[in-house]
């Protein structure tokens, strides 16, 4: 059983980090091409919501990743000790555009450590601020939460999923095909070395997935393209929340109903439970 020595973790709450990065028109149609948009990306114009993801990763030598391609614990973010992090959800508010060409700059703040007893074990979640200006004007504001938790056993092969209650449609529906050549150039995107999200024999025998994993993030751009889709233009604030993995062992949907003056949102794969669900409010 690993411990957490939660006091320690916690002298991370208000370390702060900028990075920044020029959103060019290179990047941009890099990924107008993976979500299939059909816009020229060009200088001065506004970026595709969420585009920011993509800049500024974590940049680490290959030969400083773990074993499951994450980079060393420590820096900004506390170095908790469970081996398995996972994005758990975010909550953005849009000011203005971000606009292809402007220097991107995001300043994140850790806001909260706290721990507590899951039914695999110990988990930690961290709390992250991030403000994202785009040459120098606030673009979006984003409150994220990170879990970390214990490694469980590799499932074997045959091994049967729990049920779990299938999602229910939405009246608004799209399929999305989770092809490994859509979760490795997300991955590229974002430069991202999670190994569950491309590398299919570690994501089985290490991991105990059936399959590669959707990312959280590639899930939460597309509901937020479907809701603007639905509606024809940004809304002003959307939140999301992981509740169960997507596998590329099958083809997924985007959900969305209309509740209040907003949308409620939701990706399933076929016959399973809702993965992620959103709230977007204009």
């Amino acid at each position: 059983m690993i411990a957490l020595d939660l006091v320690h973790l916690r002298q991370w709450i208000g370390r702060e980090e900028t990075r920044a990065e020029r959103l060019t028109t290179a990047i941009a149609a890099r990924f107008n091409a993976t979500f299939d948009r059909t816009e020229t990306a060009t200088e001065g114009e506004p970026a595709p919501d969420l585009i920011h993801l993509c800049l500024a990763p974590d940049i680490a030598p290959t030969s400083t990743l773990g074993p499951d391609g994450h980079p060393a614990r420590g820096g900004f973010l506390p170095p908790v000790p469970l081996p398995r992090r996972m994005w758990a959800g975010s909550h953005f508010r849009f000011h203005e555009d971000i606009r292809i060409g402007h220097m991107v700059t995001r300043r994140s703040v850790v806001r909260d450590v706290t721990a507590k007893q899951g039914r695999s074990g110990p988990l930690c979640l961290v709390t992250v601020e991030h403000r994202i200006d785009s040459d120098g004007a606030l673009a979006v504001t984003e409150r994220q939460d990170i879990i970390y938790r214990a490694a469980g056993p590799a499932a074997p092969p045959s091994a049967a999923p729990p049920a779990a209650e299938a999602a229910p449609e939405g009246r608004y529906r799209r399929a999305i095909d989770a092809s490994p050549t859509l979760l490795f150039r997300y991955s590229a995107l974002t430069f991202n070395g999670h190994r569950i999200h491309y590398d299919a024999p570690y994501a089985r025998a290490e991991e105990g997935y059936p399959g590669l994993v959707v990312h959280g993030p590639l899930q939460a751009t597309l509901l937020l393209q479907f809701a603007e889709a639905l509606r024809g233009k940004r809304p002003a604030q959307i939140g999301f929340r992981g509740l169960s993995p997507l596998f590329d062992t099958a083809g997924f949907t985007l959900n969305a109903q209309d509740e209040g003056d907003g949308l409620r949102l939701w990706t399933a794969a076929e016959g399973g439970p809702v993965a992620m669900e959103a709230r977007a409010e204009w």
